[in-house]
């Protein structure tokens, strides 16, 4: 099965998420976790998987990275280009199984947004590694954060973004498993959010919302059960070559 997530994560429908000062928020939050996991890493040539939404190419080119973004069909690049206006990057199209770029061929390779609607994750994260040179970032919902409840609370959750999409919530031990397995161990991550992201929608953006959720990850909350974490796995020194 050709799974195509990004077209959907890449359309007018889905920014429209992000749009407003809670959206406005909640991508400045996952702006700031990416800028903390990559912040010692020296710039090189970076592939953002299913990346047609857009939100990480400026971040990543204001910091010295040459952006080559990924996409599974043509309507990807026209949403990146026309819908997003991203066209200070390359462009390439393939299947998430099988991605098309050599083996090494990327100092990093990066996805958000994206893992836990794929459902053959494995396979993406072993292609992922595979053209990595040095390092792999991606996000993913936590089990232990609140939003374990979404089984429970789905309904709820759809009735007000309406447009939301069922996901996968990982262990960080399963994850680190299946990275070890391609040679990859973890290195850094930064956990985003203690409340679900649909409190911050629903409170549309409001100051006591992002008073709470500061005292919140002042108190170590958001560090021991936030989501979605941003994790980034680096290549063992013994593979590097």
């Amino acid at each position: 099965m050709i799974e195509t997530p990004d077209i959907e994560t890449s359309s007018a429908n889905y920014a429209r998420r992000f749009a407003g000062p809670a959206g406005s928020y909640l991508l400045a939050v996952q702006a700031q976790a990416v800028r903390a996991v990559i912040e010692d890493l020296q710039p090189g040539t970076v592939l953002d998987v299913g990346g047609a939404h857009g939100q990480l190419v400026d971040l990543l080119s204001q910091r010295g990275w040459s952006v080559t973004v990924h996409g599974t069909e043509a309507a990807c690049e026209h949403n990146l280009r026309n819908l997003h206006g991203k066209v200070d990057c390359n462009y390439v199209q393939g299947n998430l199984a099988e991605l098309p770029a050599p083996d090494r061929s990327y100092d990093l390779v990066i996805a958000v947004r994206l893992v836990s609607h794929v459902t053959e994750w494995k396979q993406l994260v072993r292609e992922m590694c595979r053209v990595s040179k040095r390092s792999v970032i991606l996000d993913y919902p936590s089990i232990f954060a609140l939003n374990a409840l979404t089984p429970l609370l789905f309904n709820v959750k759809k009735s007000f973004e309406r447009n939301t999409r069922s996901y996968t919530s990982f262990y960080k031990r399963t994850l680190a498993a299946e990275f070890g397995e391609h040679g990859f161990h973890g290195a850094r991550e930064v956990k985003q959010f203690f409340l679900p992201m649909v409190v911050h929608r629903m409170a549309g953006g409001a100051a006591w919302a992002k008073v709470l959720e500061a005292l919140l990850r002042a108190v170590g909350l958001t560090g021991l059960a936030g989501s979605p974490v941003v994790a980034r796995f680096d290549r063992d020194p013994s593979r590097q070559k």
